[in-house]
């Protein structure tokens, strides 16, 4: 009997083992163990103070205080969550600060939300800046400290923010000013990837340090009177590729080394690949703005940038001076409908305090357009055969500028496409010879999905397919 009875539980146990190395598309993975969700949030709860934890997927939170995220504390916050910072009232804005670690992982099927709500969006043509509420400053933005080790955002609405920064909130981060995105630990890591940033009082993302990667994000209508896409300052290092910057105020991105800490590198951003239009129309101080900028002691490199309709092309500053031995660019590609944008295509020093250089692989060539005698720095007059040329051809877009329309008067994508045209001429003219810095590692959930490498169309839009895919 004792034999029979082992004889079918050994004859059990092979079933068994059979079925777990068979089983059917509707049993996959059920031997996995269920990882259970670090302490879930409540989305019952009006949300203030000390937060850690994670915000689950498909929910949505209000925020009616300030947050913070205390050292060593953690806040992930799942695809397809919405986060209101409604605040206690609307003339009291509310905001975010990170002294641990942010990691806001959207997808493209499910992207996070940080908004306020209620708010009616005036993305027409022309719209009144002093009346727009994308320029007001709803909310305050995430603030991270000093020792904030790494912020993660992926597939994220950044919406509203750059709102007045209250006081416990400047206590939290030593004061700094309100931006949508803050960070600024030299010795930390920020990752912005495939998100979206709409609308600010002055810079939209505000960098003081550390390593970077930011690619594939779309800036719109970004800064009152100032505001670059990407101001990054004191010994800021990494990449900015594959982004779409429409209607800044200033500048796509800004690079500059002012307040680094000793012992810490250099400034220094790989720029290309980025599409930037009608940029610097804001900007209320004379002579700046426009499209990229290398400043006091700031290097790195700007190659297939798509520049369309901006105040200035790319600016090399004079005073202070930028790291000029460790800069690099050309294979830029211009654009202007008017004498006086294709006249600045190389910004002048007595107009921008910009001594940058003529580049021939640039689209149109300098060549072709600067007078006999012309001296860096020198004002000039673009003939009126640059006037309209060498047209990207993007899908749908405010190229060449609509009748009625002034080129400050474009500044969200709306229902515009700046995906190329197959018969563009800017595909396949990129310059590959280079490769990312590639200063954040890659890794899904705490650093970056893909560091994508240079593209052999210019902008960030890729006729293969990679690249900006919004």
């Amino acid at each position: 009997m004792k034999r029979h009875f082992n004889l079918i539980v050994t004859i059990a146990l092979a079933v068994m083992i059979l079925m777990s190395c068979n089983k059917g598309a509707d049993q996959k993975d059920l031997w996995q163990p269920v990882v259970a969700v670090a302490s879930p949030i409540s989305e019952t709860t009006c949300l203030s103070g000390a937060i850690k934890g994670t915000m689950l997927s498909g929910k949505t939170y209000n925020v009616c205080g300030d947050v913070f995220i205390n050292a060593g504390d953690t806040l992930t916050i799942q695809e397809g969550v919405t986060v209101n910072f409604t605040g206690s009232s609307p003339t009291v804005p509310v905001g975010l600060g990170v002294q641990g670690v942010l990691l806001c992982l959207g997808s493209k099927e499910k992207p996070i939300w940080l908004t306020y709500p209620g708010v009616t969006k005036t993305d027409q043509n022309g719209a009144n800046p002093d009346l727009d509420p994308a320029l007001k400053g709803k909310w305050t933005g995430i603030t991270g400290a000093t020792n904030c080790p790494l912020m993660v955002l992926k597939w994220t609405h950044v919406e509203f923010g750059g709102g007045t920064i209250s006081s416990a909130m400047k206590s939290f981060t030593g004061g700094s000013s309100p931006y949508p995105l803050y960070f600024a630990n030299p010795a930390g890591v920020f990752v912005l990837e495939d998100s979206w940033v709409y609308g600010s009082v002055d810079d939209p993302f505000r960098i003081n340090g550390g390593k970077i990667h930011v690619m594939r994000n779309t800036f719109e209508k970004c800064g009152y009177t100032g505001g670059e896409a990407m101001n990054s300052k004191a010994g800021t290092i990494g990449d900015f590729a594959y982004n779409l910057c429409i209607g800044m105020a200033t500048n796509g991105p800004k690079m500059s080394n002012i307040n680094v800490l000793p012992g810490f590198p250099a400034t220094n951003v790989n720029c290309y690949n980025n599409t930037i239009l009608n940029s610097g129309y804001r900007r209320a101080a004379a002579g700046r703005g426009g499209s990229i900028n290398f400043e006091q002691g700031a290097g790195g490199l700007a190659y297939n940038n798509l520049i369309v309709n901006c105040k200035f092309g790319l600016r090399v500053v004079q005073n202070p001076i930028a790291d000029t031995a460790n800069l690099r660019y050309g294979y830029n590609w211009y654009y202007g409908d008017s004498t006086s944008v294709c006249s600045q295509f190389i910004p002048s020093l007595s107009v921008s305090t910009a001594i940058s250089l003529p580049q021939e692989t640039d689209v149109p060539k300098p060549s072709t357009y600067l007078p006999t005698g012309w001296k860096v720095g020198d004002v000039y007059t673009a003939p009126a055969s640059i006037n309209g040329a060498n047209n990207p051809q993007f899908v749908n877009a405010p190229v060449p500028l609509p009748a009625g329309l002034r080129l400050q008067d474009i500044a969200v994508v709306g229902s515009y496409s700046f995906v190329l045209k197959p018969t563009s001429p800017c595909i396949g003219v990129g310059f590959t010879g280079f490769a990312p810095r590639a200063d954040v590692q890659l890794n899904a959930k705490y650093g970056a999905t893909e560091i994508t490498p240079p593209g052999k169309d210019m902008g960030c839009y890729q006729s293969n397919g990679r690249g900006n895919q919004h």
